[in-house]
């Protein structure tokens, strides 16, 4: 399993010749990375002199994030799978008009499920902005920059996980799936620069 490798393995094994990881398991440890400081930053703060009115909040912010770090965990391997699964129905067999017909089935299938994970992993990523920026406005000044990277990671994580669902949507033939997942990928392209931007500039260097 790719989350269960040591950071020196996992950056060998992304370095090497192979194809996963990728890009898309790569977004998803952006955006647990950026779940991590979230939770860091919310526990500096939380017991601290100063900040005892909104330690109900970040104790709140710390267990979502952990909560969506473990999802996004889970699509470090699933999304590493989804590719592998695409690639096994395309060697299907494609003699005859029947066995052409169930490899072409499988693979439009096998997309949707390689599109659908680096989907969720955007969702994630930009629910995580907004927890990070709750910490570095409401949060431990001295641990502001740490809440900084964890929004800039996430953005990362959402525009680099988008980047995959667009490929994807490249080689399927569903346009009713193609239309919904198009609608939901400019939306949150939109909202994660803007919000970026907006919770960025709470911060006074």
């Amino acid at each position: 399993m790719l989350s269960e490798l040591t950071i020196k393995e996992f950056l060998k094994k992304t370095a090497s010749g192979s194809p996963s990881p990728g890009g898309g398991s790569v977004a998803a440890l952006s955006a647990a990375l950026a779940a991590s400081l979230t939770v860091m930053v919310a526990n500096l703060t939380i017991g601290k002199k100063g900040y005892d009115n909104i330690e109900d909040e970040m104790k709140s912010v710390a267990q979502d994030a952990i909560q969506m770090k473990r999802e996004l965990v889970l699509a470090i391997d699933n999304d590493a799978i989804a590719y592998k699964d695409v690639m096994t129905a395309i060697k299907l067999p494609g003699n005859s008009e029947a066995e052409k017909r169930h490899r072409e089935e499988m693979i439009q299938s096998r997309l949707k499920q390689a599109t659908l994970v680096p989907m969720a992993v955007a969702e994630y990523a930009i629910r995580i902005m907004e927890l990070a920026g709750k910490t570095i406005t409401k949060g431990n000044k001295n641990t502001i920059t740490d809440g900084a990277v964890g929004i800039m990671m996430a953005r990362t994580a959402v525009l680099s996980a988008l980047y995959n669902v667009k490929i994807n949507l490249r080689a399927i033939k569903d346009n009713t799936f193609i239309d919904r997942i198009s609608k939901q990928v400019k939306k949150l392209e939109q909202n994660t620069l803007q919000r970026e931007k907006e919770l960025l500039s709470n911060i006074d260097l």
